[in-house]
């Protein structure tokens, strides 16, 4: 077989394939084995007491069997979620994909929708795996690409994953696959249950996990080969943009990792989203192709024709796919909707940053007393006493943690409902935990900055690689952070009171707290 598969990759897809399906095949021939023992029995006239015990046994048998197959052939499969995008909404994208599938000899894909992530991939067709018509699989294309990628790195990034609508089209490969997504989607199924309360679905669930067990090596092996055997026929097409597009595939994911993280993680927690999160990404890396002298090749690409021109309407399906992303990264809004609302992004900076650090004072005055004349020096008077009792300014820091909790889990999303079709699985990385002393700085951070906006003439802004930053008559302010943990950290205000003369801050004017 590793000559075949070296030789010709599609004979190694279809031999596992048929693996997957003897696994299928014997676990139907074990649940017939009573059955047939029965009917030799009948044949060698065996007695009858003996007969019809055999008998009874292989029917309870056939009967658990085909229960148990039914519940399996009809699970239903939950999508990843997705925005579709039928021919009228992007046309020319539709044209491209099709030509692509003629160039390549492979079945054109049965339609195209896109997914909020750095990924792109052929989505077989939903619904109860067994009993569904064979169709041609979706190409669900990562939106982001759409936005950075011009449009002849997309079309050869595309190239190997449409290719693979010829081995999803093969009989052996489209068989076993119906297979192991219906065991997939029985097992996931009976998570959770209590046998008590579903004993046929966990029964159902079970086998499932079995026959996955039993298939997982030849499965694997499967999409391997299938993927090496897309890779090869799409070889000659547009192989030396392919290169390009991965290397910038790399800078897209980065990019949208940094916006996710740290630009609408803040909005979606404050139930905003932005609308444009896509067009963010392509700001984003944009930016930071004039920063960083790794990137200064990718500006000259700028002047070529982005791929979002694909679409008919660019800034409505941004919209859309912005929207999804909120609901699959962050969770539902807890009130169901009033209040998740939509930014823009020239509003980002009033109505999301603005926003956290008034929240934030509030906290700070509150916790320090200090509601009723909010003024910087006041707070600033409060630390340093805080910093003078026993402990510091740690229990100061583990008030705030404490009300910061109490703030984000009022406002935390509801989890998507059990079983929902829409669930998908795009966890949103792992941030690092903040501790006391961090969350004391972010507190007192945002005092100085609400003062600086209020008595200064600065402005909240929006970094589009670094998130929410102060924005003076000077720019934006890198080291307003350094400042305030030398003053939690050490007791030292010196660095931050210089800094406050210099902005033009007065600490005696009361600040906004809503």
């Amino acid at each position: 077989m590793v000559q075949r598969e070296a030789r010709n990759p599609t004979y190694s897809a279809r031999d596992h394939a048929l693996a997957v399906l003897r696994v299928r095949n014997t676990a139907l021939a074990l649940a017939l084995t009573p059955a047939a023992v029965a009917v030799v029995l009948a044949v060698v006239g065996a007695p009858s007491a003996f007969l019809w015990t055999a008998a009874a046994f292989a029917a309870a048998v056939l009967v658990l069997a085909g229960a148990l197959a039914a519940r399996v052939a009809t699970a239903p499969q939950a999508p990843t979620p997705s925005v579709p995008l039928p021919e009228p909404a992007a046309p020319a994208l539709h044209r491209l994909i099709v030509e692509l599938a003629a160039q390549l000899d492979v079945p054109r894909p049965g339609a195209i929708a896109l997914t909020p992530d750095c990924d792109s991939w052929l989505e077989e067709p939903v619904g109860p795996a067994l009993r569904a018509a064979p169709t041609a699989p979706t190409l669900v294309i990562g939106s982001p690409f759409l936005w950075w990628l011009r449009v002849g790195e997309l079309r050869a990034l595309l190239a190997p994953v449409v290719a693979g609508t010829g081995p999803a089209a093969h009989p052996d490969i489209a068989s076993a696959r119906r297979c192991l997504r219906a065991w997939d989607a029985a097992a996931g199924r009976a998570e959770g249950l209590r046998p008590a309360a579903a004993p046929l679905a966990v029964a159902a669930g079970w086998l499932a996990r079995r026959l996955l067990a039993a298939a997982a090596g030849h499965s694997a092996g499967m999409e391997r080969g299938v993927a090496a055997a897309s890779a090869a026929r799409a070889r000659d097409v547009d192989q030396g943009l392919r290169t390009l597009a991965q290397e910038q595939v790399g800078l897209a994911y980065a990019g949208w990792d940094r916006l996710l993280t740290r630009v609408a993680l803040p909005a979606w927690r404050t139930g905003r989203w932005p609308s444009g999160l896509d067009a963010g990404v392509a700001a984003a890396l944009t930016e930071l192709s004039s920063r960083d002298r790794l990137a200064q090749g990718f500006a000259a690409r700028l002047g070529q024709r982005p791929a979002c021109d694909l679409l008919e309407r660019p800034g409505d399906v941004d919209r859309e796919v912005s929207l999804l992303a909120a609901r699959i990264f962050h969770g539902l809004p807890v009130d169901g909707g009033d209040g998740w609302a939509p930014v823009e992004w020239p509003a980002y900076p009033d109505e999301v940053v603005d926003r956290v650090w008034r929240d934030r004072a509030f906290r700070l005055f509150r916790a320090l007393d200090a509601t009723e004349t909010p003024t910087l020096a006041r707070a600033l008077h409060g630390l340093a006493e805080a910093a003078a009792a026993e402990g510091g300014t740690d229990a100061l820091a583990a008030r705030l943690s404490a009300d910061a909790a109490r703030a984000e889990a009022a406002r935390a999303p509801r989890p998507w409902p059990a079983g929902d079709a829409r669930q998908g699985p795009l966890p949103l990385p792992p941030q690092p935990p903040r501790g006391r002393r961090e969350s004391l700085v972010d507190h007192v951070a945002a005092a100085v900055c609400c003062a600086a906006a209020d008595t200064a003439g600065a402005s909240p802004g929006l970094d589009w690689l670094d998130g929410p930053v102060l924005r003076t008559a000077g720019g934006a302010v890198p080291d307003l952070t350094t400042t305030v943990h030398t003053l939690v950290e050490d007791g030292d205000a010196t660095p931050l009171r210089d800094w406050l003369v210099a902005a033009g801050v007065r600490a005696d004017k009361p600040v906004r707290l809503v």
